[in-house]
């Protein structure tokens, strides 16, 4: 079944793609669940939090209490923000609302920053009208012995207050909603459960370690969930797009437990245009019905016929279009010679060896401008390494073309450094200054020694600033490799970071009134911003939005019309080859000066503390992902390089 939306969804500039409006009503969909997608998490969050507060106000009207079930993770985060904003300026109370969050960690004590019992204080109950004694969290501080008849009033409980209303639910990459793993039952109810690998490496940034994160949880089950009377769940950001697609296109099945939601009579499955990706009416449009061809829409089927068949763009034949079901598409372009001509000089003028532009040459079909000659370049790192391991070969081709370029570190990246890394660096200070006398005062310092050693207290103010003074060492150092003066390097330390703990703080107007001022200052012509939406810790995404937030207060700036913003991708995720504006060969010799550059950053090599899934070094990522999409336009029937970087542009 497929809902039609309201009004036309239009595809983001991240993406720089559209949804023809005409397609949007044509397709007959294969997905299960209706779905809405939005341009962003922003946009999907606040739909969601609308509709919560006039359910809510509803009730109020009727002198009612709701029931609401709530989420905890990374995707509701927005959803209660929302409800926060309109608690306190619009006057929304929350005193007629009954709570019930879907599960916890098992054991754990609330008052764990890591509980979702401190999570749900943290981020929603203490700003809110709601009396304590409606909200209800699973106890993760029973004994093994009470936890089943915990369970059981945990039911009932729901159950006496007719049930919930409203379910919030996110979705994990097993597909699990609640603590619900691969194999769950439909008839599945509140219970202990054991967590799956997957859940658990993901939870990994939130905890720590691997280690640190328990091995089971008490989750309300698949059919408390079903009985829920109204289900909102959401995936935000490209690593969720593969679950989304299996949650909604496959069939209702215990490997997937999410998509037991095909069954319920009212869900929404609230996506961004990130999460969307690998629906087939995103990915792959022409399989479920007619299409307006525009351009890009070409370029993206005739790369995707190339890479199914194995046949560079222009040996494609009319044949191969019509044995693959693009016959209509060869139609509105004539024929598949002047097709596969078109998308191959497409791509074609996408490669340059020039990423600040070439001067003195006709820029018409080139990615990057030729003027101005020497172009002023600001490129923003979320992290104190992402700059080298993600545009690394760039960077260093745009220095060497005598641009004046500056790096800004966004982050002092404290936290992903090892204790004994930072126990290192002090018994080292301690014994030059035993030797040398360099200060006489240390005391300090030896005091995060001392935490270190005992380990508590590692993220103490005191050591975080340690750990932050050997992670901008590296970024020096790797900035100076790549032949910036220390003039042109820029620490920020945006203050949302600076937590000491894994979760962050919101973002400010001081965290953006910081990357505006240094924009301001020097009017750069070009801009490169991590855009890997599928960093599994969310850091990139707060950073390109302080960065877009800035270039949107500046849009007045005349300046401002001739700086172009060019996104780059890091160690977790790539562009597809369709989505590609300007491709940056790099030779081996340049590959090879680029992992010197990664090298630099000795505190992240070998193990780093937050590897995500992926157990290979950063630089080791950073070249198989260059060679790979080296390899993708070699296959496709362009020239032979050892590695290439990929951009796209934002416009504003």
């Amino acid at each position: 079944m497929i809902i039609t939306p309201k009004k036309p969804l239009v595809y983001s500039d991240l993406r720089i793609k559209q949804i023809p409006e005409d397609l949007i009503y044509q397709i007959k969909s294969f997905e299960r669940i209706p779905i809405d997608i939005f341009k962003d998490a922003e946009d999907g969050s606040r739909h969601i939090a609308h509709s919560i507060a006039l359910a809510i106000k509803g009730k109020q009207q009727k002198g009612e209490k709701i029931v609401l079930g709530l989420a905890t993770g990374s995707s509701p985060l927005k959803v209660y923000s929302e409800l926060i904003r309109m608690h306190r300026e619009e006057g929304l109370s929350f005193h007629n609302v009954v709570t019930f969050n879907l599960d916890e960690y098992y054991p754990i004590l609330p008052d764990n920053i890591e509980s979702y019992h401190y999570f749900m204080h943290e981020y929603l109950f203490n700003h809110i009208d709601i009396p304590g004694n409606q909200i209800n969290i699973p106890d993760g501080n029973l004994k093994l012995e009470d936890v089943k008849e915990y369970c059981e009033m945990y039911e009932k409980k729901i159950s006496m207050l007719g049930g919930i209303d409203i379910q919030l639910l996110g979705i994990g990459r097993t597909g699990h909603i609640g603590f619900n793993e691969p194999g769950s039952d439909k008839d599945s109810v509140t219970r202990l459960v054991s967590l799956d690998s997957l859940t658990r490496t993901d939870a990994q940034k939130d905890f720590g370690t691997f280690e640190k994160v328990p091995y089971r949880a008490i989750t309300m089950g698949v059919k408390t969930i079903l009985e829920a009377k109204e289900i909102y769940m959401m995936a935000w950001g490209q690593h969720k797009a593969e679950i989304a697609r299996r949650a909604t296109e496959d069939k209702p099945n215990s490997v997937v437990p999410s998509t037991f939601l095909q069954d319920h009579h009212q869900v929404r499955f609230c996506l961004d245009l990130a999460a969307s990706e690998k629906l087939t009416r995103v990915k792959t449009p022409w399989k479920v019905g007619s299409c307006r061809w525009t351009d890009d829409l070409v370029c993206k089927a005739v790369i995707w016929l190339s890479q199914n068949i194995n046949k560079p763009i222009l040996k494609l034949t009319s044949s191969d279009y019509l044995e693959f079901g693009l016959n209509e598409l060869i139609l509105d372009r004539e024929n598949a010679y002047k097709t596969n001509l078109y998308v191959f000089n497409k791509l074609q003028r996408t490669i340059t060896g020039w990423p600040g532009g070439k001067p003195n040459t006709d820029d018409t079909h080139r990615p990057e401008r030729s003027t101005p000659e020497k172009k002023r370049v600001i490129i923003f790192s979320p992290h104190p390494d992402d700059d080298v391991i993600s545009m690394g070969g760039t960077f260093l081709r745009l220095v060497e073309q005598g641009h004046d370029v500056h790096v800004a570190y966004q982050t002092s990246g404290n936290i992903a450094v090892h204790d004994h890394d930072a126990l290192r660096f002090l018994e080292f200070y301690e014994g030059i200054n035993e030797k040398y006398a360099l200060d006489n005062n240390i005391k300090d310092l030896l005091k995060a020694k001392k935490a270190l050693k005992s380990k508590i207290g590692g993220n103490s103010q005191g050591i975080r600033n340690i750990k932050g003074m050997i992670r901008k060492g590296e970024a020096k150092a790797a900035a100076v490799f790549c032949g910036l003066e220390e003039s042109n390097i820029h620490f920020l330390n945006l203050p949302f970071y600076e937590t000491g703990a894994i979760k962050k703080k919101l973002v400010s107007k001081e965290d953006v009134k910081i990357v505006e001022d240094l924009l301001k200052k020097y009017k750069p012509h070009q801009v490169f911003a991590a855009g890997d939406l599928a960093d599994p810790h969310g850091t990139h995404r707060v950073c390109l939005d302080v960065i877009f937030s800035a270039f949107n207060n500046l849009k007045k700036e005349k300046w401002i019309k001739d700086c172009w913003l060019w996104l780059y991708r890091g160690a977790w995720h790539e562009f597809s080859i369709d989505e590609i504006e300007m491709a940056v060969p790099l030779s081996p010799e340049e590959l090879l000066k680029k992992r010197r550059a990664i090298y630099m950053h000795q505190s992240q090599k070998d193990r780093p503390p937050f590897p995500g899934e992926d157990n290979r070094e950063f630089w080791q990522r950073a070249e198989e992902r260059n060679r790979e999409t080296a390899q993708t336009y070699r296959d496709l029937g362009f020239a032979e390089y050892e590695a290439i970087e990929a951009f796209k542009r934002w416009k504003l």
